[in-house]
């Protein structure tokens, strides 16, 4: 069971990011190159996907926006640390 959950942390907001990106317009929208929302794609999806969610056509990502920002930060740190935590398990 704690293997799905770490799967579905691993892949959920990678498999949204994507479906968004190919069949939406926003993360094309909010960032400038492909290179970005792919590397946030590899590597902090949960930070990348909040900040599809938190940026704006007018003003971009302001003010309250970023602690939504922040927290897929948290997030991705704690999916992280889960598994850095689940590699270290010594048995005695």
């Amino acid at each position: 069971m704690c293997c799905l959950a770490l799967f579905t942390l691993g892949l959920g907001p990678r498999i949204a990011l994507a479906v968004w990106w190919i069949w939406g317009d926003k993360v094309g929208a909010a960032f400038d190159s492909f290179l970005v929302p792919f590397l946030g794609l590899l590597f902090l999806p949960w930070t990348t996907l909040f900040y599809v969610i938190a940026w704006t056509p007018i003003d971009g990502v302001t003010g309250v926006n970023w602690l939504f920002v922040g927290l897929g930060f948290v997030f991705d740190l704690m999916t992280y640390s889960a598994r850095a935590a689940k590699g270290k398990t010594k048995y005695y």
